[in-house]
């Protein structure tokens, strides 16, 4: 037996170093966690539909940045009524953004035909997740104020009536009345 481990250990001691690894080219970016009150990370990306979107446009305006999936039951359920925000207050201000987490636009599209969107919707990925804070979770929404900077968010499956709430306070502000 000893023998065996004497010539297992030179047969180590002859064999050519292993190969380093080779450094990353960029180092792994932690995301950052946003809190309210901080400056919404800037966006400018093409929707499904090929018009621009651009959050620094968006200016002015109170903006809902919805993270979603298809595969997602509470974000699916919302969809309809973020398109009945959209109608209520779009004139006055409001815009809704939908970010699709989906792997693909292929299934987002496909998703987009069974439920009628009243809104932009933009594909996200892990990259653009990050920005927000990673999103680890769905349905993910940001409240964004006319300045820019955040004024809710939203994790998780939330009632409804919260993001009714949340909206009418923020449109109050942008338009009293």
């Amino acid at each position: 037996m000893r023998r065996v481990l004497a010539t297992l250990f030179v047969m180590l001691l002859a064999l050519p170093p292993a190969a380093t690894a080779a450094p990353a080219t960029a180092p792994i970016k932690i995301p950052v966690k946003l809190k309210v009150g901080d400056v919404a990370p800037l966006f400018a990306k093409t929707d499904l539909q090929g018009r621009p979107f651009d959050l620094k446009a968006q200016r002015g305006k109170i903006v809902l940045v919805d993270f979603w999936a298809s595969w997602c039951p509470p974000c699916l359920i919302a969809i309809p009524h973020l398109g009945k925000l959209q109608k209520q207050y779009g004139a006055r201000g409001l815009q809704v953004v939908g970010v699709s987490m989906d792997e693909s636009a292929a299934i987002t599209k496909d998703t987009m035909r069974k439920i009628p969107f009243a809104y932009p919707v933009v594909m996200g990925d892990a990259k653009f997740g990050n920005l927000y804070g990673g999103v680890l979770g769905l349905p993910l929404q940001y409240l964004v104020g006319a300045d820019g900077k955040i004024l809710a968010i939203w994790s998780g499956e939330t009632p409804l009536s919260t993001l009714d709430k949340g909206i009418a306070a923020a449109m109050k502000k942008l338009r009293p009345g």
